[in-house]
């Protein structure tokens, strides 16, 4: 399996080079390929995203899913409850993901575990299976329901990076909404034997200043056994 970030910018509103579009991810497998997400700040620039087999959504979120809003003739994937939001997008193809029922998608194995993040937009993490190789994409999270599952067997945990060490986290009537700290999503791979993580979906601490954030990265992932780095537009990574 082959993986490309093209974003990898959380919602904030500066970027840089490093870090300049929203963050997405292309997975691709035996000339199949998934985009997985598609945020507001792509709405227009679709032609630069490689022409994917489908689009999988995780929530629908401004920078998440509004780069969909003008329509995309691509087969597009979401929960009931992402759907609900984006019933007015002009998408031809449309597929319901189910969570925890595993769908053949452009040749993967894409299944969706629900999340505590949002209450306006529920959020799925994905789990995908190419081969041999699975990955585990949540670049928005609180907590994974039924982590161990999630995670179990994965190479490549890809998680959240809206904050390195102090969750971002309040509460909304009795639910909690926001993003859990990269250091406890770290904690969540040593727990389950995920040896490699990768963060995406950079937040401000990282964005502001890539070069310290690596250095506080590696601190955090060193002392939980696991080996870590920052995602970058552009990158290219092999499983």
């Amino acid at each position: 399996m082959r993986l490309v970030f093209p974003g990898t910018r959380g919602y904030i509103k500066f970027g840089t080079q490093q870090h300049g579009r929203h963050s997405c991810m292309l997975a691709s497998y035996r000339k199949k390929t998934i985009l997985v997400d598609c945020g507001e700040d792509w709405l227009g620039h679709l032609d630069e995203l490689d022409h994917p087999d489908a689009v999988v959504i995780t929530h629908a979120h401004p920078d998440h899913a509004w780069g969909l809003k003008n329509g995309w003739d691509r087969p597009v994937w979401a929960t009931r409850e992402s759907w609900e939001v984006m019933a007015r997008y002009p998408l031809p193809e449309r597929g319901e993901m189910v969570p925890r029922v595993p769908q053949r998608i452009a040749g993967m194995t894409v299944e969706a575990f629900p999340l505590v993040h949002s209450v306006r937009a529920p959020a799925v993490g994905l789990r995908i299976t190419a081969g041999r190789a699975a990955i585990f994409y949540v670049p928005d999270v609180i907590w994974i329901a039924d982590r161990d599952e999630a995670l179990r067997g994965v190479d490549l945990y890809i998680g959240d990076g809206a904050s390195l060490e102090r969750g971002l986290v309040r509460k909304t009537g009795d639910a909690l909404v926001g993003h859990a700290a990269v250091s406890t999503q770290l904690g969540w791979c040593a727990h389950t034997g995920v040896k490699r993580a990768l963060i995406t979906h950079c937040g401000s601490g990282i964005v502001r200043d890539h070069e310290a954030a690596v250095a506080v990265l590696q601190r955090l992932a060193e002392k939980r056994g696991v080996q870590a780095s920052i995602a970058t537009d552009g990158l290219v990574v092999d499983i």
